[in-house]
């Protein structure tokens, strides 16, 4: 074996190191909060705001910061960054594992990193449940007296509704959202990062932080077009005074049958309008920050 075959495997087996995944993993997902956190707040409201609480999402912006503030933009913040490491190192390590699984060779088809990107989907599902409870929680707060912080939002629904019902309501729809949302978001990435990287001139190529950058961004409309209506359903469950009954798979077809008879099929994509352009700026950010922390790792021989 020639030195530089010796030097790609060492590289290779690194790109495959489980704890080069998780420290990257958290860096891209907290890079992800704090870029996309107050558009979020935006489309959570229109998806579970009163109907004519709002005329649109311009309102929603301009009465939430007229009556809270600018900072009511980043409430619920502190959930995904509390648990943002464990969740997105969680989702990036399941998916590296899952495309090694599917196939020992680092080049997988379209198909096997979609199936890939699903299972990573339904595994990170177990983590993303409570910590995306908790930022609804707290975004569906509208600066009133009864306001609480999210320590005692997390002790409150604990003791009112215990684990299952309570720190775990709305599992099985954010497993049903998870499994098409990442088989979409992983795909997405990889074929416009596979086409950008062909260019061997100009802004774009191997490596260039704007191919990882725009390649994030295509993953991130991919993941909300495969499941926004799931997610809207998975909102209005994890926000309503009481948990689904009876519980399983079934409550999310009533849930979203109801949506539907209360305001009409485009109920069930109230929010996507700053869901797409949160995605451009977030999931480019998540992707540059985990492609830039996983080289640097692996350059700089640090594990």
């Amino acid at each position: 074996m020639s030195d530089i075959q010796e030097r790609n495997l060492v590289a290779a087996q690194k790109r495959g190191n489980v704890a080069v995944e998780l420290i990257a993993g958290s860096v891209g997902g907290a890079a992800q909060v704090l870029v996309g956190q107050p558009l979020d707040t935006l489309k959570t409201r229109a998806q579970t705001s009163p109907p004519g609480m709002f005329k649109n999402t311009w309102d929603i912006l301009r009465q939430t910061v007229a009556k809270e503030g600018v900072l009511a933009l980043y409430k619920g913040m502190a959930s995904p960054l509390l648990g943002i490491a464990a969740v997105n190192s969680l989702l990036f390590t399941a998916y590296g594992v899952t495309r090694r699984i599917i196939s020992p060779y680092p080049d997988l088809t379209l198909g096997q990193v979609a199936v890939a990107g699903a299972g990573a989907g339904a595994i990170n599902a177990v983590l993303a449940s409570p910590v995306e409870l908790f930022k609804i929680k707290m975004q569906g707060q509208y600066g009133g007296a009864s306001d609480k912080k999210l320590g005692a939002v997390v002790k409150d629904t604990y003791r009112q509704w215990g684990f299952r019902n309570g720190i775990m309501r709305g599992y099985w729809v954010t497993v049903a959202r998870e499994i098409p949302a990442y088989a979409g978001f992983y795909t997405g990435y990889e074929f416009t990062k596979r086409r950008l990287e062909k260019q061997t001139s100009g802004p774009f190529g191997p490596g260039s932080m704007l191919t990882y950058v725009t390649a994030g961004a295509t993953g991130g409309i991919c993941y909300w077009l495969a499941c926004y209506p799931l997610d809207v359903v998975k909102s209005k469950v994890q926000l309503a005074a009481r948990p689904p009954f009876p519980g399983g798979l079934g409550y999310i077809g009533r849930e979203m049958a109801e949506i539907v008879r209360q305001g009409g099929v485009q109920a069930l994509f109230r929010g996507i309008a700053p869901s797409l352009i949160r995605s451009v700026p977030a999931a480019g950010s998540t992707f540059l920050a985990f492609e830039v922390t996983k080289n640097y790792i692996i350059e700089k021989d640090l594990l």
